[in-house]
């Protein structure tokens, strides 16, 4: 166990305890909440629950755990996972649906980079070792291109990049209804729920979350639309599309109509990321990649179009 002594600082006044904690030590609210009950947060000398509220200037007393070894990462073949494209600095894959990017607590299905050592490919180093040479992510449920560092100094360029914003992300997501205005921009800050940990949520003094969209075909009871990333939230698109009463289609977590998923043999959001841009780290040349829908996506929207 490690003791440490925080100020309270000025952007966290008024906040709970669980949700300022969290921004300010990159933990979870659910841990930081344990911790409170464990007894282990003062404020300014005194026990402080979850919910009490945090003072500009205050003092945090936080008696943390000890970092929990390294996660082993499993080689295993992962199923329908493709090789789009691969060098001495990176390797570029279409990532199925149900994988996860890298091991973590609590996740026991495939992973990316189980499925790339299945494969005999090296990757960098660089990183946690469950997730080295990770340099963004796709939710499990979510399917698409994603880039993975095979040198060091790949690593360093891709990560400088996403943090940049010079990487040019594209999705194409099936959304409920019709939305209004058909081209638009999404500034709404994000973070996570108020109420229910496992979600994220638009939140005024949220992260900064910048969503571009089109949409590019209509149907009856929803829209395909093609969308750019300026930032890279935790559910970005699938927070801004619900906050707009637009979720995407088959996303139950976000408020999408389960009969429509159903009807369209759905069991997660129709969300993919299909196109993925950027400057190649061994030389910066321009280079761009494309992921084809899955199967599950691609009837999806069949039915759709058939119905039109």
């Amino acid at each position: 166990m490690s003791a440490r002594m925080l100020p309270v600082p000025d952007g966290l006044d008024g906040m709970r305890v669980d949700a300022g904690l969290a921004k300010l030590l990159g933990l979870s609210r659910t841990v930081v909440a344990e911790l409170a009950e464990s007894g282990e947060i003062f404020l300014d000398g005194r026990p402080a629950g979850k919910s009490d509220r945090l003072s500009a200037g205050g003092l945090l007393e936080v008696t943390l755990p000890d970092p929990a070894s390294a996660i082993e990462v499993v080689a295993e073949h992962v199923e329908g996972m493709q090789i789009l494209h691969d060098d001495d600095d990176i390797v570029v894959i279409s990532k199925p649906v149900g994988v996860a990017v890298h091991p973590s607590p609590g996740w026991t299905g495939p992973t990316v980079v189980g499925g790339l050592a299945a494969a005999g490919l090296r990757i960098a180093t660089s990183g946690a070792a469950e997730r080295q040479g990770v340099v963004h992510r796709l939710d499990a449920g979510t399917t698409g291109v994603m880039v993975v560092a095979k040198s060091e100094h790949a690593y360093t360029v891709l990560k400088r990049a996403f943090k940049e914003r010079t990487v040019d992300k594209g999705y194409h997501a099936i959304v409920q209804g019709h939305p209004d205005p058909t081209r638009g921009t999404i500034d709404a800050p994000i973070d996570r729920h108020p109420r229910h940990d496992y979600k994220f949520a638009v939140v005024q003094g949220g992260r900064p979350s910048v969503t571009h969209y089109e949409v590019v075909e209509a149907f009856r009871a929803a829209s395909l639309a093609k969308i750019k990333l300026e930032t890279g939230r935790t559910h970005q698109i699938r927070v801004h599309f619900s906050a707009l009463k637009h979720p995407c289609v088959g996303d139950l977590t976000y408020g999408a109509d389960p009969v429509l998923a159903r009807k369209l043999g759905l069991s997660r959001q129709w969300l993919h990321a299909k196109t993925l841009g950027f400057a190649h780290p061994s030389d910066g040349r321009w280079v761009e990649f494309e992921s084809e829908y899955p199967d599950d996506l691609a009837n999806a929207l069949r039915i759709l179009q058939d119905e039109n």
